[in-house]
């Protein structure tokens, strides 16, 4: 089934479908979950265009939440970024298939088990920022190499936010927004690019089904209850998740 064991199926829509949940309760993470699972189970450009459809759809919804005239109003207030992201994912969406797996599991791995744990220790992200455009480019140029190589460009993004001081609201919508327009160009880019084909894109179709299930069942627990325990657990859930990237990436080395 799409070239994977039925095992292998089923585990990826699991896998998927809870993404998607804790897209919907804290409005970020679902790739970096999706990555970091499924690099055991698939080739590593495989999973990267597995996520790349319900990423798309996910965050269609998560950015017009509250409505086209408020996501319009976060394309306004954080165009420097998103341009610069987006450019930037087109720079480096070239070099996916280049990279060797062992580097690419690694590049993934360390940061993620290092931003999860640097807020499990109740250490701020905040940086002072002293020019917020300068900031926005800076983070948008890091982000988009990321995203283009990787399907993940949200931590930078994530770290202007709580360095701005954006409340919750509008901090969902705002990433909802950026990883929306920053999924379409990750989608043409390895269209071209060819990790996106024939044979990965009716996978990463059909894995939109438990995305948007899972998603919808997170807005839930995102409209009802207080989410930083939830939170933590997620960021529990992104260290061992991160940590089993970077000992793919030692299995290729040995």
């Amino acid at each position: 089934m799409f070239g994977l064991e039925i095992w292998q199926f089923w585990l990826a829509v699991g896998i998927t479908a809870f993404a998607g949940f804790v897209k919907g309760a804290i409005g970020f993470a679902m790739p970096m979950i999706m990555l970091s699972a499924f690099g055991s189970l698939l080739p590593a450009t495989t999973a990267l265009a597995a996520l790349i459809l319900p990423t798309l759809l996910t965050n269609i919804q998560q950015a017009f939440r509250q409505g086209p005239d408020a996501a319009r109003n976060s394309i306004r207030s954080f165009r420097w970024h998103i341009g610069t992201v987006l450019v930037f994912i087109c720079v480096s969406a070239g070099f996916a298939q280049a990279i060797p797996q062992g580097i690419m599991y690694a590049l993934l791995g360390v940061p993620i088990v290092l931003f999860a744990s640097w807020q499990l220790a109740g250490r701020s992200l905040a940086l002072p920022l002293h020019h917020r455009r300068r900031a926005e480019v800076g983070m948008g140029v890091i982000g988009g190499l990321y995203g283009g190589i990787s399907g993940i460009w949200g931590p930078p993004l994530i770290i202007l936010l709580l360095s701005l001081g954006v409340d919750k609201r509008e901090q969902i919508r705002v990433q909802g927004v950026v990883f929306l327009l920053g999924a379409v160009v990750l989608l043409i880019a390895h269209l071209a690019s060819g990790v996106l084909n024939a044979q990965t894109l009716p996978l990463s179709a059909v894995l939109c089904i438990p995305a948007f299930a899972g998603m919808l069942a997170g807005f839930v627990l995102q409209d009802r209850l207080d989410v930083v325990q939830f939170r933590r657990w997620t960021l529990i859930l992104l260290v061992l998740t991160g940590a089993n990237l970077v000992r793919r990436a030692f299995d290729f080395w040995m």
